[in-house]
């Protein structure tokens, strides 16, 4: 049986049965599980999901595909899934699907196997009680915009910062488009001659990046009771994965709370999480 016809007007999805989702995920569709991840471990998954929990799905047009694969959203019966694809619809993501009545009506295969979820850092979502709501920040290295389009979504007045072009370009769209209050800019961060302010953030972000002269920028650019949220490959993840290759794209073992002082830790972390060897650090200026 085909796919439901719809009116694309009114809701820019298509609703599927688990039929109908079987060969489209087969020929490379890509599941995306919206539940919680408890549920999605619980619970079990479609082999092969993103887990995007609705609480972090502003985040999602950074993190999922963006190849023209067919997406096919789903919960536990349907319903987060359907506001999940409205809310993506509005960001301009396309090529949705929802599975009708959810994993209900899943008579494939499931995983129980944990996922990291596809959305913003888990250390970064741990760490917002620790700043205010709606906080001044800074996002540096921000790549294709996942924790400032999560941040912005919230309230934070964003400056997300990176020398890519075109992912400047396409954040700097999808904060006009949704109306959020995030302005991302071309920098070139390794050039020797940064400037990121003097005392004017509340809270500045650094996730997969290391570039060691940063520091005494990104402390300068702190304001104090400011909170400084660091995170990292470790050598480790690179001896295990071979990427970052270059040893000084890596954290040495208990390297990161040196960099970062004289800042006040007050929360650091160091392992392996959601899939990769990191180094976290929460760093206030006192």
């Amino acid at each position: 049986m085909p796919p439901s016809t719809i009116d694309r007007a009114s809701r820019p999805f298509q609703v599927l049965s688990a039929a109908e989702a079987e060969p489209l995920l087969a020929r490379g569709a890509v599941a995306v599980d919206v539940r919680t991840a408890p549920e999605h471990e619980d619970e079990g998954h479609i082999p092969g999901s993103l887990l995007l929990p609705l609480a972090v799905l502003s985040s999602a047009p950074a993190v999922l595909p963006d190849d023209g694969r067919e997406l096919i959203v789903y919960c536990s019966d349907g319903v987060r899934a359907r506001r999940a694809v409205r809310r993506l619809s509005e960001a301009g993501v396309g090529n949705l699907h929802v599975l009708n009545r959810g994993l209900q009506e899943w008579k494939g295969s499931r995983d129980r196997r944990p996922s990291p979820p596809a959305g913003p850092s888990s250390w970064l979502v741990s760490c917002t009680s620790l700043v205010s709501p709606g906080a001044r920040t800074l996002d540096v290295a921000c790549g294709r915009g996942r924790h400032a389009l999560f941040l912005a979504a919230a309230g934070s007045m964003v400056r997300a910062v990176d020398r890519d072009e075109g992912r400047v370009e396409r954040l700097n769209a999808l904060a006009r488009r949704l109306r959020l209050p995030l302005d991302a800019e071309v920098t070139d961060l390794e050039d020797g001659r940064v400037d990121l302010g003097d005392g004017e953030w509340e809270l500045i972000l650094v996730f997969n990046y290391l570039h060691r002269p940063l520091f005494p920028s990104l402390l300068r650019a702190l304001r104090p009771g400011g909170i400084l949220l660091y995170e990292t490959f470790t050598k480790e993840h690179g001896e295990r994965h071979g990427r970052p290759s270059r040893p000084e794209h890596l954290l040495e073992p208990g390297e990161l709370p040196r960099l970062v002082a004289p800042l006040e830790v007050v929360r650091e972390r160091e392992g392996e999480f959601d899939g990769s060897h990191v180094a976290s650090v929460a760093a206030r200026k006192t």
